[in-house]
């Protein structure tokens, strides 16, 4: 990539994270934002609106006057939209979960390996210093042998289309795993080959799951608990939810809390306490790392590959909560 400014293609507005891509532009200076593309016209007009940019209403027309594309669309667009950026020749960064099944997963990761570009996943929670230095503490061995690991990624409903299986393909399930197994992967440098789950629809009116436990076991037999669940009340709850780990190693127990540097806020006028986060922007951190990758040409910081691991094990999870019993990971990597 040579040229001195890189334009970013916004594709798909559902997700809340297309607002840390549309303010990429404006904070990073090397870089702009070329313009939008969403399905739904209304919503696709009003978020160009609100940030000043151009409003595409056909996707390739974006395709042609970007350099990287963003997609932040339901997760069931993620793959038609990928699909046609590997046909343009257009690297592209998904936002999580990479796809709702395995199969279009594989598909995305296959089309870009066919087309030589690069796919990469949104998982930004590993750009916070705190996972960065359990990792390297983790590696470097000083902890011992990692025994079993007690982890949360709990969070409020979103709404909207969050609860509909059509564009979400399924619930807290599909929404919350992928975070923490992209970090138990990245972390320990190893593969959950088994799941266990349960789940449920026990908290809000909907038809996708909103509660559910999982215990991962990975190839070298360290086991994984994770809470996935929408379980912190909207309006109520003071943050939209945590990512946590307990980490049990032979050496002792260390506590992870990616969320906890923050600051208590009372609001009168709301009547309302809540917590402001401060410190690292992973939106950011993670959204200047692809933008380095794409000028210099250098292989995705987080890949279409970790994308499809941590779906996987979304599908084995589901399956799990079918069947009541163990579920092997499957993948054709």
């Amino acid at each position: 990539m040579t040229a001195s400014i890189i334009r970013i293609g916004i594709a798909g507005v559902a997700h809340g994270h297309a607002h840390s891509y549309a303010a990429a532009g404006k904070v990073l200076t090397d870089v702009t934002v070329s313009g939008v593309y969403d399905h739904d016209e209304a919503r696709g007009r009003a978020f160009a609106a609100q940030y000043g940019l151009r409003w595409f209403p056909v996707l390739t027309d974006l395709l042609a006057v970007c350099d990287t594309l963003m997609i932040a669309a339901e997760n069931s667009q993620h793959h038609p939209i990928a699909l046609h950026a590997a046909a343009a020749h257009i690297p592209t960064l998904c936002e999580k979960p990479l796809a709702t099944t395995v199969a279009d997963a594989q598909a995305m990761v296959d089309a870009f390996a066919s087309a030589d570009v690069a796919l990469g996943t949104a998982f930004p929670v590993r750009y916070s210093p705190a996972v960065v230095r359990l990792r390297e503490t983790i590696q470097r061995g000083s902890l011992g042998q990692t025994l079993m690991v007690r982890a949360t990624n709990r969070g409020t409903y979103p709404g909207g289309w969050f609860g509909d299986p059509a564009w979400s393909g399924g619930g807290a399930i599909m929404d919350h795993t992928v975070h923490v197994t992209d970090l138990v992967r990245w972390m320990w440098g190893r593969e959950v080959l088994e799941v266990y789950a349960e789940g449920a629809t026990r908290l809000h009116d909907i038809t996708v799951d909103d509660v559910g436990m999982l215990l991962l076991t990975l190839d070298d037999g360290m086991i994984v608990s994770l809470d996935p669940s929408w379980s912190r009340p909207a309006g109520v709850y003071p943050t939209w939810g945590d990512v946590t780990m307990e980490v049990t190693t032979v050496n002792g127990i260390v506590n992870l809390d990616v969320f906890g540097p923050h600051v208590d806020v009372f609001q009168q006028s709301t009547r309302r306490y809540s917590w402001a986060g401060h410190g690292v922007n992973f939106d950011a951190a993670m959204i200047a790392d692809w933008i380095a990758a794409v000028r210099n040409g250098t292989p995705p910081p987080i890949s279409g590959e970790d994308g499809l691991r941590a779906v996987a094990v979304v599908d084995a999870a589901y399956r799990s909560v079918i069947s009541h019993r163990p579920e092997r990971v499957r993948t054709r990597l």
